[in-house]
């Protein structure tokens, strides 16, 4: 029944690691914390723990200027990066689903910036996903994956897009395919064959750069029964429509939107970063993508799922058509 599942956070808590914990130094507790998404540090020392309902500030906690740029230029070194003047700007993943970017002097006004997104690694089901009206949704949800509809799943940040992938995909015949590509490894879903590739930042000297646009092309010659990309937030998004608009059906891909009205508006602005026009951009989503899922997390942290399609508008730009 909806509301009676544990929150989904309760499924993926995981210890981190004797390294990881000592680069982490003071906010390895807030880090620690399955409940926590997002760990910030202000330029002012003052730090932030966002647990799934907006930000919040550690109270009677500051660190010292020199003690906050230590721990920026040591997350990001653990990162495989480095932090100076002339670099000041950095964003590295340091592993066990953990994201860091830093911003120092003389780019950050105020001292160092440090924003840790941290995604709870686990294989989530559809019955764990609190789901509004989740008895009702899950054979729908199943039947969608079943049918090789290839699915567009928008939200704001925290909606839990990402999360509804990992628990849909696992119901793809065992017999087939999956190749994922994310910009940070985040999917985890339970099936017996799933191929994980993760972009790859530039080195020091500028080179070594893998990104999610070529990912998508590369994995075409890795005979994917089922093409994932874990978020489109940039040129990938022409590589990806093609991909589904030459066979490769019944994948996924999400991408950030605030609400369902804000779906056409974004796509326009992926399709400009990818050098399409406002018109192939609605003629190749319309036919690539089979159905749009559009989840909101309420204030009873329950999922509330709205589907749609891609249409035409009437002045022939995109629009989402509201399934009744």
């Amino acid at each position: 029944m909806p509301g009676t599942h544990p929150p989904l956070w309760a499924h993926l808590h995981q210890s981190l690691p004797p390294a990881l914990r000592s680069a982490l130094g003071i906010l390895a507790e807030y880090v620690d914390d399955p409940r926590v998404t997002d760990v910030f540090v202000r330029g002012t020392g003052s730090i932030f723990v966002d647990s799934g309902e907006g930000a919040s500030p550690v109270m009677g906690v500051l660190l010292p200027p020199s003690e906050a740029m230590n721990l920026a230029r040591r997350l990001i070194e653990l990162g495989g990066r480095h932090l100076d003047e002339a670099q000041p700007l950095a964003d590295v993943n340091l592993g066990q689903g953990i994201r860091a970017h830093a911003a120092i002097p003389p780019i950050a006004r105020f001292g160092a910036e440090i924003s840790l997104r941290i995604h709870r690694r686990g294989r989530a089901s559809l019955d764990t996903l609190a789901l509004a009206e989740g008895a009702r949704l899950v054979p729908h949800l199943i039947s969608l994956v079943q049918s090789r509809e290839s699915l567009l799943i928008t939200g704001a940040t925290g909606s839990g897009k990402t999360t509804l992938v990992g628990a849909l995909m696992a119901y793809a015949p065992s017999h087939e395919r999956l190749v994922v590509l994310e910009d940070l490894a985040e999917l985890s879903i339970d099936h017996p064959h799933v191929v994980s590739l993760e972009c790859r930042v530039a080195n020091l000297e500028g080179s070594g750069e893998i990104t999610l646009a070529r990912l998508v092309r590369e994995s075409l010659r890795m005979k994917p029964d089922r093409l994932i990309v874990g978020e489109c937030r940039g040129a990938e998004v022409a590589d990806l429509l093609q991909a589904f608009l030459t066979g490769h059906r019944g994948g996924a891909t999400t991408i950030h939107a605030g609400s369902i009205d804000e779906i056409p508006a974004r796509l326009d602005a992926l399709g400009a970063l990818a050098g399409l026009s406002e018109r192939q951009l609605t003629t190749q989503a319309i036919n690539a993508f089979d159905r749009v899922i559009h989840v909101e997390r309420g204030k009873d942290q329950q999922r509330h799922l709205t589907f749609g399609r891609l249409v035409r508008g009437g002045d022939g730009s995109l629009d989402v058509l509201l399934d009744t």
